[in-house]
């Protein structure tokens, strides 16, 4: 059988790169760690697993260029990107590897599930965003709405996790690629830095390359999540958030799309900070918000 790659980027990863290695241990798979800088003692714990290639950078590059590194150094025929928060249940790569086996299937994501067994509903599988789903976002109707039709339509909330369906865009948490549509999409933008809508993208120039991306249920993966938000601040969060969309939107929507979200992140950054003055806002401050408008609507800075 021909030889599959698996390529983990990590960056602090100590907690999790061993019980995700050890997950995986096929040997039709081929193990590919990306490094980016951590700082504890990820590189250690992953050189310490036999069979396991691991590339050390010497600074961050950001999600996207450490998965293209990886992806340029694997041997396979099938590229699965996988986060170092994520553990395979027994089974799961062999049936997300036959899930791709037809002609024109370009990828595939599988089951997402909590630590408790429940699936990962409303983020393991998504749809491409458009303008109204990220003015819901934007403007908080969410977090007041959740069941708003525009939520309900992006974040899948009625999509039925039992039954395989072709779908828009599966988590980047466990993304299956075949190596040539990779080749033909280019494979990840590496302008989404450091690390938000990468995945997104690539799935919306999969599917306009003509290559269907599917979801297995049998593929069951287990993620603890938020690991790569644990080294990022909430404002930083908040600036990659929002800098990476408008990035997204740039590229597939064009500068009157982009004008108006600019527009919406000016007043959903002014109700933020009414929020947080009020002391109901997230762990983000007023300064956080501020600099958002600062740089991603007035551009200050970039």
């Amino acid at each position: 059988m021909p030889v599959s790659s698996l390529i983990i980027v990590t960056f602090n990863s100590a907690e999790h790169i061993g019980a995700c290695l050890a997950s995986v241990n096929d040997p039709d798979w081929e193990r590919i760690v990306v490094d980016n800088a951590s700082r504890d003692a990820t590189l250690a714990r992953a050189r310490r697993v036999a069979d396991v290639r691991v590339l050390a950078n010497s600074e961050n590059r950001g999600f996207a260029a450490a998965a293209n590194q990886g992806a340029r150094t694997a041997r396979g025929e099938l590229l699965l990107f996988l986060n170092p928060d994520v553990v395979a249940e027994p089974g799961a790569l062999a049936a997300l590897r036959a899930v791709v086996a037809p002609e024109g299937v370009a990828a595939a994501g599988g089951r997402l599930l909590n630590l408790d067994g429940s699936t990962q509903a409303g983020f393991a599988v998504r749809c491409l965003p458009t303008l109204a789903t990220m003015l819901a976002e934007i403007l908080l109707l969410n977090r007041l709405l959740p069941g708003n039709p525009w939520n309900r339509r992006y974040r899948c909330l009625d999509f039925d996790y039992e039954r395989a369906a072709e779908v828009e865009q599966p988590a980047g948490a466990c993304l299956l690629v075949k190596r040539s549509a990779w080749e033909a999409a280019g494979g990840f933008d590496e302008g989404f830095f450091p690390l938000w809508f990468e995945d997104v993208d690539l799935c919306r120039r999969l599917r306009a390359g003509g290559g269907k991306i599917v979801y297995e249920p049998r593929a069951r993966f287990r993620h603890a999540g938020a690991h790569s938000l644990a080294s990022v601040g909430p404002g930083e969060r908040q600036l990659f958030w929002y800098r990476n969309l408008l990035r997204y939107f740039r590229k597939h929507h064009g500068a009157s799309a982009v004008a108006v979200l600019r527009v919406a992140i000016f007043f959903g950054m002014l109700l933020r900070i009414a929020a947080a003055v009020l002391g109901a806002g997230e762990d983000a401050g007023v300064r956080d918000y501020a600099q958002v408008i600062r740089r991603c609507v007035f551009g200050f800075g970039e």
